[in-house]
């Protein structure tokens, strides 16, 4: 057989990747990601990826750009005028959001900007933490017999109050739903999710620091989450519906170590 090499795409100066960072665990990487990472000149990075994904690029500037809830916040607006400024000067610039960028993150807002400024980019897809997140813990979010469809929310608006989600239908038609940045507001939601049909004894998952070795998660019910998702101090994926009963059955058997960086390990993604 042919030995066969991955020949990763050419990473021009001045031009902005926007790069999923995935759920937590380096593992989960794409190789696009990684890439990116061992050749970027800049990193701007939101507050939830962490120190051991960045120091994959060891060569690189690294810019907070986060916008992490009850925290400090980088307005949009910033962000956008900055990949901008930064690829204008010939850097080669990188976006990294945890998760996915097009999955409540902001990637779209930041394409049009690049697009209404002539700078070229890329998009590098990520393991978004309603998929890899909800695997981790052992909560597959389709099952044959249990759960047909998913859906996928966010919690909160960009003010941090209650999204302005039609939540009587989604709990009607959804067999499985995953919300994203929803701790502060699940007691509202749980209220809307009861009201418009949903069982109060149905299962919950609460999923805290997916993927790393710090996850941990709890199970409640609909009727409860409100009360258990506030004593955590933890950012939650929250997953609502029958699958959450297979946690028990997968998890005592399901590898979850994640992956770990070590200096050896950059080296050689850098020289790649």
């Amino acid at each position: 057989m042919i030995p066969v090499r991955l020949l990763p795409p050419t990473f021009d100066p001045g031009s902005v990747w926007l790069v999923g960072a995935g759920p937590g665990d380096p593992g989960l990487l794409t190789l696009h990601a990684a890439h990116a990472l061992s050749q970027a000149d800049i990193v701007l990075h939101d507050a939830l990826v962490s120190d051991e994904i960045l120091s994959i690029a060891p060569q690189a500037i690294l810019e907070p750009a986060g916008k992490r809830a009850g925290g400090e916040r980088t307005p949009q607006l910033r962000i956008n005028q900055r990949l901008v400024q930064l690829a204008r000067q010939g850097l080669r610039v990188v976006r990294l959001k945890g998760g996915d960028p097009l999955v409540f993150g902001r990637g779209g807002e930041e394409a049009m900007a690049l697009v209404a400024a002539g700078i070229p980019f890329r998009i590098v897809p990520g393991i978004s933490a309603g998929i890899g997140g909800t695997a981790a813990a052992g909560i597959p979010v389709t099952h044959r017999g249990l759960a047909r469809s998913v859906a996928f929310a966010t919690g909160h608006d960009s003010n941090g109050e209650l999204a302005d989600i039609d939540w009587a239908s989604l709990a009607r038609g959804g067999d499985v739903l995953v919300l994203y940045m929803a701790q502060r507001q699940i007691g509202a939601i749980a209220e809307r999710l009861i009201a418009a049909g949903r069982a109060p004894t149905e299962q919950v998952a609460l999923v805290a620091d997916a993927t790393t070795p710090r996850q941990s998660v709890t199970t409640t019910t609909l009727r409860d989450v409100g009360r258990d998702a506030a004593v955590s101090g933890s950012p939650l994926l929250i997953v609502i519906g029958p699958v959450v009963a297979l946690r028990p059955l997968l998890a005592q058997w399901q590898q979850t170590k994640p992956m770990t960086v070590r200096a050896e390990a950059r080296q050689s993604l850098r020289n790649a």
